[in-house]
C-alpha cells in the first residue's frame, strides 16, 4: 500500500507542476496589465517612471521564463505566490485570512448534506416505487434543477426580508452561516439522493441480498451492514470531489451572501485583474483536488477488503 501511495504522490506532483505552468502561462498571456489596473484603481497618473517602478517591484517587465522560475521557486520553497495587487500584501496571507471562513462553511455544508441526503436516499431506495419514493424523487428533481444563487436569494427573501430571523450578509456570527450552508447543502443533497437511491436499488437486486433474506437476516441489518457499505464505493468519489470543491470556495454563494471566504476573494481578484491572487487560488484548488483524490484512493482499501488485498500483492 505504501508503494501505491508513493506512486500516486509522484503522479500528483507532476499534475501540480503541469497546472502551475498552465496557470502562470494563461495569466501571462492575458492582454491587460495588472500594474495598469493598479494605477487606475488608485486614481494615479500613468507616468512612465511610475509604471516602470511598479513593473520592477512586481516583476512584470521580465521575460516569461524568468518570471515563472522565480514564481515556482517561491511557491515550492516558501509557499510564496507573490504580492496581491488588490490587497497589497502577500497572496499566502490573503488566502490564510480567508481560509478559516471557507473551511467553516465547507464543513457545515458537507455535514448538513450528509444528514439530508443519506436518510432520504436510503428511504427512497427501500420504498422503491411507492409514495415516499415518488415524493423524494420529485423534490430532488426540483432541487437539482434550481440554480444555487436563485435558491440563496429565495432564502434571503424568506428568512431575512420577510421574517427577519437571519442577517442578509456577512460572516461574523453563527447566524450568518445558516443560509449559505442551506444553499450549498440543498443543491448537493438532491444530487446525492438520486445517486444513493440508484446504487442502493442496484445492490438490493443482487443475489447476495437474496441469500441474506433466505437466512432470515433482518431488513435493517441487511441495509446498514451489507447494502450501504457496498453502495459507499460508488458514492465516496463524489463525496471527496464535493468536499474538495467546498474547500476551494464557492464563488457564487459566497458572493450572494457576502461571505468573507476564498471564493469571494477569487471573484474580487478576477475583477481587479489581480493575477498573483488568481494564480494562488488556482494552485490552492489544484492542491485540494489532488490531496482529496489521494485520500479517496486510500479510503477504498478500508471500505473494500478486496482492494486492500490487491494493494498488498503489488
Amino acid at each position: 500500500m505504501s508503494k501505491m501511495i508513493r506512486k500516486r504522490l509522484m503522479s500528483l506532483c507532476i499534475i501540480l507542476f503541469g497546472l502551475s505552468i498552465l496557470t502562470f502561462g494563461l495569466t501571462y498571456l492575458l492582454p491587460s496589465d495588472p500594474v495598469e489596473e493598479l494605477i487606475t484603481s488608485m486614481g494615479g497618473s500613468h507616468d512612465p517612471e511610475v509604471v516602470a517602478k511598479l513593473e520592477e517591484q512586481y516583476g512584470t517587465s521580465r521575460p516569461f521564463w524568468e518570471q515563472y522560475a522565480d514564481w515556482i521557486q517561491g511557491v515550492v520553497l516558501h509557499g510564496d505566490f507573490g504580492i496581491s495587487v488588490k490587497y497589497n500584501k502577500p497572496v499566502k496571507e490573503v488566502i490564510a485570512q480567508k481560509l478559516p471562513n471557507t473551511v467553516k462553511l465547507a464543513c457545515t455544508s458537507f455535514l448538513t448534506m450528509i444528514l439530508i441526503a443519506f436518510p432520504l436516499g436510503i428511504l427512497s431506495a427501500v420504498y422503491k416505487d411507492r409514495v415516499a419514493d415518488y415524493i423524494i424523487r420529485f423534490m430532488s428533481f426540483i432541487g437539482v434543477s434550481m440554480p444555487s444563487f436563485w435558491f440563496g436569494m429565495l432564502l434571503i427573501w424568506i428568512f431575512a426580508v420577510r421574517l427577519g430571523w437571519l442577517p442578509v450578509a456577512g460572516s461574523s456570527s453563527w447566524k450568518h452561516i445558516v443560509m449559505p450552508t442551506l444553499t450549498l447543502a440543498m443543491g448537493m443533497s438532491c444530487s446525492y439522493i438520486r445517486r444513493i437511491r440508484a446504487v442502493m436499488v442496484e445492490q438490493l437486486g443482487e443475489e447476495y441480498i437474496t441469500g441474506c433474506r433466505s437466512r432470515g437476516i433482518g431488513k435493517m441489518r441487511i441495509i446498514f451492514l451489507h447494502v450501504l457499505p457496498n453502495s459507499l464505493l460508488a458514492v465516496i468519489t463524489m463525496l471527496g470531489m464535493s468536499f474538495g470543491g467546498l474547500l476551494g470556495g464557492t464563488m457564487i454563494v459566497e458572493t450572494v451572501f457576502s461571505w468573507n471566504g476564498i471564493g469571494q476573494v477569487c471573484t474580487t481578484a478576477i475583477s481587479a485583474r489581480d493575477y498573483s491572487l488568481i494564480q494562488g487560488y488556482t494552485m490552492w484548488m489544484g492542491l485540494i483536488y489532488v490531496i482529496v483524490n489521494l485520500l479517496v484512493d486510500i479510503s477504498y482499501s478500508f471500505i473494500d477488503p478486496r482492494i486492500r488485498r490487491g494493494m498488498a500483492q503489488k
